[in-house]
C-alpha cells in the first residue's frame, strides 16, 4: 500500500471513531419525548415524560417516537455525511 492509501485509511478511521462520540439529541411532544442518537447512526438514548404522557392516548406517544426518531437520524446523517465527505474523494484511489 502507497503512503496515501495508508493515510486515507487514518483519515477514515479517526473520522469514524469522531462520529462514535457525536450526539444529536431531538425532542417531540414540547419535550414528552428526548431522543438521543450518534453519528453513527445508533440509538443511545430515549426518555418518555411520563408527565406529559397521556396514557390513554398511546397513538400520539407513537407518533412523537417516530417524530424524534426520523428528526434525529436526518441530522445525524447530516453531520455523518458533512464529516466523511472530505474523505470520499480519496476512497477511489483506494479501490473500494
Amino acid at each position: 500500500m502507497a503512503f496515501d492509501q495508508i493515510k486515507m485509511i487514518n483519515q477514515l478511521r479517526k473520522a469514524q471513531n469522531e462520529l462514535k462520540k457525536e450526539i444529536v439529541e431531538v425532542e417531540a411532544g414540547d419535550g414528552a419525548v428526548v431522543v438521543q442518537i450518534t453519528g453513527e447512526l445508533k440509538i443511545k438514548k430515549i426518555n418518555i415524560n411520563p408527565e406529559q404522557v397521556d396514557l390513554e392516548d398511546i397513538a400520539e406517544l407513537e407518533r412523537w417516537l417516530e417524530i424524534a426518531l426520523r428528526d434525529g437520524l436526518a441530522k445525524a446523517q447530516e453531520i455523518a455525511a458533512a464529516k466523511m465527505k472530505p474523505l470520499m474523494g480519496g476512497l477511489g484511489n483506494l479501490g473500494l
